[in-house]
């Protein structure tokens, strides 16, 4: 259940606090040069969603924050500008990494929204949520499925054997399959939904979601929908790789977010305007009046250890950062080149973190002359080679897409690539080894396939331009990925480190720290950033109110049946429902 949240504002709260060295927000922003008390100096390394909503928890409580950023503020969840694409005072073409969303079950991010003011927006940059209607999923010559999504919840009232039917009923008529498929899928879930925390973390965290759902002996059907569309669409994740702990605790929340278990809104939510426009800029404005600065163009090379403490660290371009406490908030890939022989001596447990996996899944954006009608939500491609996914953007924008660029562009497709290891149809490569026009071309062939076997919804000479994620360069015969993603993998809990180990000055924020939600998502990196925070204020013996931390939720009619399978796997015994069948 979460925590109690506050019964007075934050900035009310620290204006009364007397511990030794507390400071006012205010009085951090109203204080040029202002410098902090011995003890209360943070250096958070690295500005993407992690780091901010670290700053942004410390700044409240009137530590003294610097954010040390080597790119752009907002990490992978910010807007990317195409560059020079602006014409007659407009502003370039809005680009992204990828598209993503928020789904109604995130509490924690939400939480971090509300708490950045916006004018006119009564709960700050969360009113620019808007839920959307329906989700698609394209079939290459054959019936796609348009699924429409409640956005009014409402808690109902519940039995085991009305969720298990209304589930086979649900999937059966949404995704067109066999009334046996559906059931069985709706029984596999009622498996991992009855099941006790001790079954979760000791038998499915080493199971892969595929073998879970036994897909190697169900229809093609099963395993186009339920293996691996859903997997891509709604969490980002590889079906034969991801622990079912981890996929089944997301399915919980997205069937709980019907029945009234921890709704923050509709089932799938997007933001109304760009990311920066509608969050990351309002949000970086936010912490510069809370005291924050930051430091652009800094990357972190090294963690200077003494006496077991980082003393400092080093910046590429041989600066010096002196803090007394060091928040580490980069991506596993960058964070783990940190941990030199002297870190990992005095923290060996940070060495686990050489086993978490990255892989590549990266956007494209393709602009059009022509407003768009595929769909008025997320659109997933079954049957394409490289897993895509899409959202046509103008349609959800307040800030339309004739006031950028040239002022042609009507419509914009944002294209998530989920696989970028299979052959494609077009040049039979892999997207790692194709050219960026080629991928474009690639894109637009898988994309076709699927959209225009009934009706022609895409067309060629409506393309205005297209725009790839800048993380992906060319080099020699094959890309290189500035940007690849944490993947999940059955059993990475074990390798995955807690917010804070065993060197008392340092703390860890990111999507690959141990989170409720144990997935890279901007939830885990907001949720981590809570725990190092509070981590620190521990250390620092701070009395300042700790951070909230929401927790996934559980469906409270199945507490009976869990408590049940907690003495069964005490013994030995599978799941009430883990029939071989």
């Amino acid at each position: 259940m979460a925590e109690q949240r506050w019964s007075v504002s934050r900035r009310t709260f620290l204006r009364g606090t007397v511990a030794a060295g507390a400071i006012s927000a205010g009085a951090v922003a109203g204080a040029p040069g202002f410098a902090a008390p011995p003890g209360r100096r943070v250096a958070v390394l690295g500005g993407g969603v992690a780091g901010l909503t670290a700053a942004h928890e410390l700044a409240e409580r009137g530590f003294e924050v610097t954010v040390y950023e080597a790119r752009a503020l907002g990490g992978k969840a910010r807007s990317v500008g195409v560059p020079g694409t602006g014409r007659g005072g407009r502003p370039d073409l809005p680009g992204e990494h990828g598209f993503r969303f928020f789904p109604g079950f995130y509490q924690n991010l939400p939480d971090t929204m509300r708490r950045i003011p916006v004018p006119g927006n009564a709960d700050g940059v969360w009113s620019n949520l808007l839920a959307v209607p329906e989700a698609r999923f394209s079939r290459r010559d054959g019936d796609d499925i348009l699924l429409a999504l409640p956005d009014s919840l409402t808690a109902i009232q519940v039995t085991p054997d009305s969720i298990r039917e209304s589930l086979a009923a649900t999937i059966t008529t949404a995704t067109k399959m066999p009334p046996a498929e559906g059931a069985y899928f709706a029984n596999r879930l009622m498996v991992f939904n009855t099941s006790c925390e001790a079954r979760r973390f000791g038998q499915w965290e080493y199971t892969s979601w595929h073998d879970f759902v036994r897909g190697n002996q169900r229809s093609h059907e099963f395993r186009a929908l339920i293996s691996r569309s859903l997997t891509s669409i709604m969490v980002a994740a590889k079906e034969n790789l991801a622990s079912t702990r981890t996929i089944g605790s997301m399915g919980e929340q997205f069937l709980g977010n019907p029945l009234g278990h921890g709704n923050d809104g509709g089932l799938d939510r997007v933001l109304n305007n760009t990311t920066n426009t509608a969050w990351i800029d309002p949000w970086v404005q936010h912490l510069r009046t809370l005291g924050v600065r930051f430091e652009l163009g800094a990357r972190v090379s090294e963690l200077v250890v003494r006496d077991k403490r980082i003393q400092s660290a080093r910046l590429a371009d041989a600066r010096t950062v002196d803090a007394d406490y060091f928040v580490v908030a980069l991506p596993v890939e960058q964070a783990r080149k940190l941990w030199s022989s002297e870190v990992l001596a005095v923290a060996p447990e940070l060495s686990a973190m050489d086993r978490l996996f990255v892989d590549w899944m990266n956007g494209i954006q393709i602009y059009f002359r022509t407003p768009l009608r595929i769909s008025r939500g997320h659109t997933a491609y079954v049957d394409t080679p490289w897993s895509l996914t899409s959202i046509s953007q103008n349609q959800l924008w307040t800030h339309k897409l004739p006031s950028f660029g040239d002022g042609s562009v009507a419509d914009c497709l944002s294209v998530d690539i989920s696989d970028w290891h299979s052959v494609g149809m077009l040049y039979g490569k892999p997207a790692t080894e194709c050219t960026h026009e080629e991928i474009f071309r690639e894109v637009w062939a898988q994309l076709s396939s699927h959209l225009n076997d009934r009706e022609q919804l895409l067309r060629p000479a409506d393309v205005h331009s297209w725009f790839l994620d800048p993380g992906i360069t060319w080099q020699g015969a094959q890309n290189a990925n500035a940007d690849p993603l944490l993947i999940n993998t059955a059993g990475s809990w074990d390798a995955r480190p807690n917010a804070h180990g065993s060197i008392e000055n340092l703390f860890l924020a990111g999507d690959y720290v141990r989170t409720d939600v144990d997935l890279a998502t901007m939830e885990g990196a907001n949720e981590s950033a809570r725990a190092a925070v509070n981590a620190l204020l521990d250390v620092s013996g701070s009395n300042a109110q700790r951070c909230t931390g929401f927790k996934l939720r559980r469906t409270p009619e199945l507490e009976p049946l869990r408590a049940v399978d907690a003495s069964r796997y005490a013994q030995g015994l599978p799941n009430l429902f883990d029939t071989p069948t």
